[in-house]
């Protein structure tokens, strides 16, 4: 079958990768190059087992800080834009125990899928992309917060997740680069497991293995619309001209809402902008770390990838702005400096940003949705997981296409589907 992918970011290579082993032709279409999007500089760590969504219950006492303090990790700016204030108003409704722990659920079923899907990706590539499998170290700052982890904690480990909590002497134990932060922790959850890799090489590496086993890559290539004929898109309307296939696939990351209008489905994707830093670390043994961390408290994830350390965090909703204000990018360097004093020079930052495709419980839009021509699927509203899921989702779509009937796992089929 020829298939067009819209979107070269990690999800759409990683449904490329499928298509094409399942004896499709496959043809990828963006306006930029592979990776250039929301996977360019993204905070690195494969999650596959520590999953915990944003829209958690926590967040209702934590709001009034998130929201009012200058140097929050969330930040929103109110703008005459529906979509930003049904997508908010949904994501405080999914802020409930109920909600979590269903999307915990989810999330880590596909995060099980996604992992042996990635294995089997370097095991037929090998990738150079500075993959590692060192762990992960969720950091917590106060006893409540550590409290609210172990509840997390228990609801993975029923699930399937290895883990286990840890004292701050455990953690310079596991991580020694974090011994002078030691005081600072109450605690953390460690995850032996997790991975770490650098998504704009494996995004490279991807491309460059799909086009030399025959996959069409159209880079630079605007999309406009679709010449849907009846209850089937005919074709994909660019820049370059119509591009015919019998089916496509849409992974557009935060694209994908007003494209999917155009179809008539409603999809409640809304662009989290998040910021990174990527600074060459210090060799000195114990001064950087090996470790993959999460500061829970700043909303930072550090991952080493090779020689550099990768600084990411913050979640914005300030609609498709790509400006990079200094005083976030000095905020990142601000939460390596306390929590790894050592780990680097910091005089280049290599600054970055991207905006994160997100629906408000954080399950990504899988399959088809009505009532959208049943030729369109869509792979698309992976948040912050958009590496970490992004081979099992491709699998699920690969599976739908084949099948030729929804998945059942899409959480937008339950929604009211034409009201935009």
């Amino acid at each position: 079958m020829r298939v067009c992918v819209l979107g070269a970011g990690i999800v759409g290579l990683a449904t490329a990768w499928q298509l094409n082993r399942d004896g499709h032709e496959v043809s990828v279409i963006d306006r930029a190059t592979p990776g250039a999007g929301a996977s360019g500089g993204n905070g690195a760590q494969l999650s596959y087992s520590y999953v915990q969504p944003l829209a958690d219950p926590s967040i209702w006492k934590q709001l009034p800080k998130l929201l009012l303090s200058p140097s929050s990790p969330l930040k929103l700016r109110p703008q005459l834009d529906l979509l930003q204030w049904r997508w908010g108003m949904a994501f405080l409704a999914a802020c409930n125990a109920e909600t979590s722990r269903d999307t915990t659920a989810r999330l880590l079923a596909m995060a099980a899928q996604s992992r042996a899907a990635f294995e089997e990706m370097r095991a037929d590539i090998a990738p150079d992309c500075d993959f590692s499998a060192t762990g992960k170290l969720v950091l917590y700052a106060s006893a409540s917060s550590l409290e609210g982890a172990r509840r997390q904690l228990e609801l993975q480990r029923v699930l399937g997740s290895e883990q286990r909590l840890v004292t701050p002497e455990e953690c310079v134990a596991i991580e020694p680069a974090l011994a002078s932060y030691q005081g600072q922790m109450a605690g953390a959850i460690h995850t032996p497991s997790e991975c770490a890799a650098d998504c704009l090489k494996v995004c490279t590496e991807l491309a460059n293995a799909l086009r030399a086993r025959g996959v069409r890559f159209m880079p630079g290539t605007e999309i406009k619309g679709f010449d849907v004929r009846g209850r089937r898109v005919a074709a994909v309307q660019t820049a370059a001209g119509d591009v015919e296939a019998e089916a496509f696939v849409m992974a557009l990351g935060s694209a994908s809402h007003t494209l999917g209008r155009q179809l008539g489905a409603y999809l409640p994707v809304y662009p989290l902008k998040g910021y990174s830093i990527t600074v060459e670390v210090d060799a000195t043994p114990g001064a950087a770390p090996l470790v993959n961390v999460t500061d829970s408290a700043r909303k930072v994830v550090f991952a080493r990838i090779g020689s550099r350390l990768r600084v990411a965090g913050m979640a914005e909703l300030v609609g498709h702005d790509a400006s990079i204000p200094a005083t976030r990018i000095e905020t990142l360097a601000e939460a390596t400096r306390a929590v790894f004093p050592d780990a680097s020079r910091l005089d280049e930052l290599h600054p970055w940003t991207g905006m994160r495709p997100a629906t408000p419980t954080g399950v990504p839009i899988v399959g088809r949705l009505a009532p959208a021509p049943a030729n369109m699927l869509f792979n698309t509203g992976h948040g912050a997981l958009g590496f970490t899921l992004a081979f099992g989702s491709a699998q699920r779509v690969a599976r739908e296409l084949e099948a030729g009937t929804p998945a059942g796992d899409t959480p937008l089929q339950r929604v009211n589907p034409s009201a935009r």
